[in-house]
């Protein structure tokens, strides 16, 4: 059930289902380990980045890579003598027309989502994030629920409840007393009263520290440069308000694309959030919020390879799940997340000391379970014995995929069968739809003709 029309294409003899199975894997790992890295790392020159230019920055990224495919699709069907300031203005035309603005909600939302995703794995190791941030689940079933009028089985909600119990285990810390970390101890017993108190205990590991004031103050601030501490509190605070961010500008983005009445290409979409994705970012994250920060150290001040490669990664994350919503089926998502909740975990062992606990173990393997469960189930009618029954076989005569008319050749069928033509949609053609959204795990349905839970043939939860 969970494989498409186009699951037996190839790329060079390898299924493009598995090639986008990969690709959300290592997108899903490498964000996730690189962004903690890049905040829990030595500060360079004395200085850590400021996350509002990262989250900028990504916006600009996404922006340049939607313009670039947007205006490629439109002079596919331009006449070759159109000049190029012609298509620009029908680009410009296609971007800020009819309910282009309606996007300007899911685009801000998606932005917060990014900046508090920067906020959370400052403060939660890598693993601990991946597994929280499958709240996201929840937070979309219940928006769904709410502004698409969806019903939610109570299998399904049973789910849910495990998805948060394992979640809350994970939470869980060892004992009441607990620090966050080793670091956390050194940091906040016997802390020194002096810059030359500090430099008679650390000798030589405070060569690299910048003396910001004769205050207590600016000393601390050197020492947590040197030492970032964890707190998990603020960490899952974060986690949840990205969730929530996430979850409902996704719905709101879905129901955008479903009360449309003007197809309109996924990359054009794509320019719409990236356009409405930077004023918050710039006006909001960049001056109002870093704007004296930024004045008095600069722009890039702490950017290394680790932030280029955070920012990077993050931002073709939107067109690696735009691939996957063509290529990957509901299944291959599903692993893609485990695997890379297992990946995080291993790595977070080895680079992070991440110290591996019983609760641990316990909430991520249901976490796992219950993600995996949530996502697979039969969504065609069940018959009395459990299994999943088959509609009558249909025929679809003629569907559009990137403007070009490809007929399916006609199958002798039973006279009980029937055959339908499909309107053409927003959804189907091109694999082109890549948002401001967290790229961290999530879950997608099919773009397409595959069935959905109410046996019908559009779009269910259309997301990046």
């Amino acid at each position: 059930m969970g494989e498409g029309p186009q699951s037996s294409s190839s790329w060079t003899g390898i299924p493009l289902r598995h090639i986008s199975f990969v690709l959300l894997t290592i997108q899903y790992t490498a964000f996730v380990l690189l962004l903690h890295y890049s905040r829990v790392m030595p500060a360079v020159g004395g200085k850590r980045y400021l996350t509002s230019t990262a989250v900028f920055l990504n916006e600009v990224i996404k922006l340049a890579i939607s313009l670039t495919m947007a205006l490629y699709e439109v002079s596919q069907r331009a006449p070759p003598s159109m000049p190029a300031t012609s298509l620009f203005f029908s680009l410009s035309s296609a971007v800020f027309s009819g309910d282009s603005w309606k996007l300007a909600i899911p685009a801000s939302l998606y932005t917060l989502a990014n900046s508090l995703q920067y906020i959370a794995l400052s403060n939660l190791e890598a693993a601990t994030f991946q597994v929280t941030y499958q709240l996201k689940l929840v937070s979309t079933t219940l928006f769904s629920l709410f502004l698409l009028r969806r019903s939610i089985s109570p299998r399904k909600w049973a789910i849910l409840l495990l998805l948060v119990a394992g979640i809350a285990l994970v939470q869980l810390p060892d004992s009441p007393s607990d620090p966050i970390s080793i670091r956390d101890k050194r940091a906040h017993l016997n802390f020194p009263r002096s810059l030359e108190e500090w430099k008679r205990m650390e000798g030589a590991a405070a060569a690299n520290l910048q003396k910001r004031s004769a205050t207590y103050e600016g000393i601390q601030e050197d020492l947590l440069l040197e030492h970032p501490t964890l707190n998990g509190a603020v960490g899952l605070l974060a986690t949840i308000g990205a969730c929530v961010a996430s979850g409902f500008a996704t719905v709101y983005f879905e129901k955008v694309l479903k009360d449309s009445t003007t197809p309109t290409s996924l990359w054009i979409r794509n320019v719409q959030l990236a356009i409405y994705s930077i004023f918050p970012a710039l006006f909001i994250g960049v001056i109002f919020f870093d704007g004296e920060k930024i004045a008095n150290q600069g722009f890039f001040d702490g950017y290394n390879w680790a932030v280029w490669s955070t920012i990077t990664i993050q931002a073709l994350g939107g067109i690696a799940a735009a691939f996957s919503i063509t290529y990957a089926d509901r299944i291959a998502k599903n692993l893609a997340t485990g695997v890379s909740i297992i990946l995080s975990t291993l790595a977070s062992v080895w680079l992070f000391d991440l110290q591996l606990t019983a609760n641990f173990a316990i909430g991520a393997a249901v976490v796992l379970a219950a993600t995996y469960l949530y996502g697979n189930q039969a969504s065609g009618p069940v018959s009395s014995k459990g299994h999943a029954t088959r509609p009558p076989p249909i025929r679809i005569e003629n569907y559009e995929k990137g403007g070009d008319a490809e007929t399916e050749p006609t199958v002798s069928s039973p006279p009980n069968d029937f055959s339908i033509k499909l309107p053409t949609t927003p959804l189907s053609g091109g694999a082109g739809l890549s948002t401001s959204r967290p790229t961290s795990p999530n879950h997608h349905s099919r773009a397409g003709s595959s069935r959905n839970a109410n046996g019908g043939y559009f779009t269910k939860n259309p997301q990046e």
